[in-house]
């Protein structure tokens, strides 16, 4: 069962998110809030495998939002799902940590596939904003170490060349006959070597450095 979390201040919108969760089997909704400041005060409790998370919230944003939860559950799953396309934002929600990016307009059944995708340890992201991000961050004037592509070994190329292309942790295990722990293992040493703290930020600086 994979226990999902949601802030969206659209009444009409949290109300359907609620109800597809709720009724798709092995999906549960545990909350739906919509704003950051409620869902904040009690996700230490909810503790929700995936968060969807809205951007243009009355109060505090979305983006700050993910800060401040990310603070609390580093490990939580959040995806943005939002109207807005702009770059910056798009730039700023991934560095905030959330691990996906989704639009409204996103299909439920697709939806679903990304909140599981997630789950399982991918980046989903609508094909249009991943466009936008490949775009976003080789323009980007971020330096790093020069040597942060040597430092990586053949294996942590090959793994994380595969969550770029948009496999989740259990098909990059499945692809290289290894285990979801290994996997796992690998990316605590590539968020290590990288100086990051998120696959997004990993995505990120692999594209923008060319690593890989």
């Amino acid at each position: 069962m994979i226990k999902v979390a949601v802030v969206e201040d659209n009444d009409t919108i949290r109300e359907g998110l609620k109800i597809l969760i709720d009724g798709t089997e092995g999906y549960s909704c545990v909350a739906a809030h919509s704003q950051c400041e409620t869902m904040i005060k009690n996700i230490n409790k909810l503790k929700p495998d995936v968060l969807l998370m809205d951007i243009g919230l009355p109060g505090m944003s979305g983006i700050e939002g993910i800060k401040q939860i990310k603070g609390l559950l580093p490990d939580l799953t959040i995806l943005v799902l939002t109207i807005y396309e702009e770059n910056d934002l798009i730039f700023e929600a991934l560095c905030a940590g959330a691990s996906g990016y989704l639009v409204k307009k996103t299909p439920p059944s697709k939806l679903l596939e990304a909140i599981q995708d997630a789950y399982q340890g991918g980046a989903p992201m609508s094909s249009n904003i991943a466009r936008k991000v490949i775009d976003l961050f080789l323009k980007k004037n971020q330096s790093a170490p020069e040597n942060d592509s040597s430092i990586l070994t053949p294996r942590e190329k090959e793994i994380l060349s595969s969550l770029v292309e948009g496999n989740s942790f259990k098909a990059i295990a499945d692809s290289l006959f290894i285990s979801i722990e290994t996997v796992r293992f690998h990316f605590r040493n590539i968020y290590k070597k990288l100086h990051v703290h998120s696959q997004s930020a990993a995505v990120a600086k692999a594209i923008k450095e060319k690593l890989i």
